[in-house]
Parts: structure tokens; sequence; C-alpha cells
């Protein structure tokens, strides 16, 4: 009877485990959609800002100060690289956070 009774407990334990990752996942369901569109969001935004930001100061540069060489090309790659840089940034951060929140659920 032992060996059975702990069978039923550890089912039982298994049992409610997964109950509460169902309910868990429940609850955070409709939070985790809206936060990938916000993130989705944040991410476009992080890397068009600088890149915006960079070819407008190259064409200004570019009419100011004409040389042989494009202002607006190389602060453009220069916003996108920085922009890219700093999405990154963000994607790792956001996860780290999304990982202690797991690990502190359980």
């Amino acid at each position: 009877m032992s060996e059975e009774s702990n069978k039923q407990d550890r089912f039982s334990e298994q049992v409610n485990s997964q109950v509460k990752r169902k309910l868990k996942a429940q609850a955070r369901g409709n939070k985790n959609i809206w936060f990938g569109f916000g993130m989705f969001g944040l991410i476009g935004w992080s890397i068009v800002l600088p890149t915006l930001l960079g070819t407008g100061l190259g064409m200004l540069l570019d009419e100011k100060y004409p040389s042989s060489h494009s202002w607006t090309l190389a602060l453009l790659v220069a916003g996108l690289i920085i922009g890219c840089w700093n999405a990154v940034y963000w994607v790792i951060k956001e996860s780290k956070e999304m990982l202690k929140e797991e690990e502190k659920d359980d």
C-alpha cells in the first residue's frame, strides 16, 4: 500500500504542477500578446530613430560642407548600427527580466 500511496502522491504533485502552470499561462496570455506587440514597436523605433537622425544630420552636413564622400551615407550606416545595437540591448534586457520573473514564479 505504501508504494501505491507514493505513486498517487507523485501523480497528484505532477497534476497540481501542471494545473498551476496552465493557470499562470492563461493569466499572462493577454499580457504577453500585447507585450509582444509593444516590444516589436520598441525595437522598430529603436532602429528607425537613430537611422533617421543620422540621415538628417548627414544631409545637413552634405549641404553645408560638400566633400568627396557622402556624409549622408556614412551617418545613415552609423545610425543603423547604433539602432541595431540598441535593439539587441533591449531584447537582451527584456529576456533577462522575463527569465527572472519565471524563476521567481517557480
